[in-house]
């Protein structure tokens, strides 16, 4: 595709939007609520979520995963600790993340310091996953160079009949990113879009409004 034809696409927003009245105070809530339309509108993957992170000299890296909780603590995912994004949030324990539900015209974004969740309930949820799944978890050197689908198919065969998805690897768990800023992005017409920024002051959240 010529570069010429990626500049000329364009979709125009439409929607309602997003006014300050309808944000409230309280943007953990305002997300609960927007995922939970997104989901009731049948959006594919609707916890799908982009997660960045960087080394400690600030390299980021960028890749989706799956939103597995959401509430005044933080938004969770699981992922293997020897990941590249384990291996950077053990550097730079900090990440960013945006969910975006393009039909909706709606976008979520979240920065924050990220800890790694409690070891009984990274157990609990690899626990609640497919047997398949959890197989993968325990076998696949995640990040690491293998030689062939082969030798990930041997290692799948190998902790199954290990008994691996009886429980949860050491070097797999959850993580929660600790919302310091979440802002609310929502389409309209003539690129004017509206974006609400909460950023957390005590233990409470201050609200503004930025350009789009």
């Amino acid at each position: 595709m010529a570069d010429d034809e990626l500049a000329r696409m364009r979709t125009e927003y439409a929607r309602s939007g997003l006014a300050d009245e309808d944000a409230g105070d309280d943007p953990i809530a305002l997300a609960q609520t927007w995922l939970a339309e997104v989901v009731a509108a049948g959006v594919h993957e609707p916890n799908a979520m982009a997660v960045a992170t960087a080394t400690a000299d600030a390299a980021p890296s960028v890749r989706i995963v799956l939103l597995k909780g959401l509430d005044v603590h933080g938004a969770v995912f699981f992922t293997n600790y020897e990941s590249r994004k384990g291996r950077e949030l053990a550097e730079n324990p900090r990440a960013a993340a945006a969910l975006l539900w393009h039909p909706l015209q709606r976008q979520v974004r979240i920065e924050g310091p990220v800890e790694r969740l409690d070891p009984a309930e990274s157990d609990a949820y690899f626990l609640a996953r497919p047997e398949g799944a959890r197989i993968s978890a325990a076998s696949s050197p995640q990040s690491q160079v293998v030689t062939g689908r082969d030798e990930l198919e041997r290692r799948w065969a190998e902790a199954e009949a290990a008994g691996a998805a009886e429980r949860r690897p050491d070097g797999w768990g959850g993580y929660r990113i600790l919302p310091e800023v979440i802002e609310f992005w929502h389409g309209r017409e003539n690129r004017l879009h509206d974006r609400i920024r909460f950023t957390r002051s005590g233990d409470g959240w201050e609200r503004d409004r930025l350009a789009p």
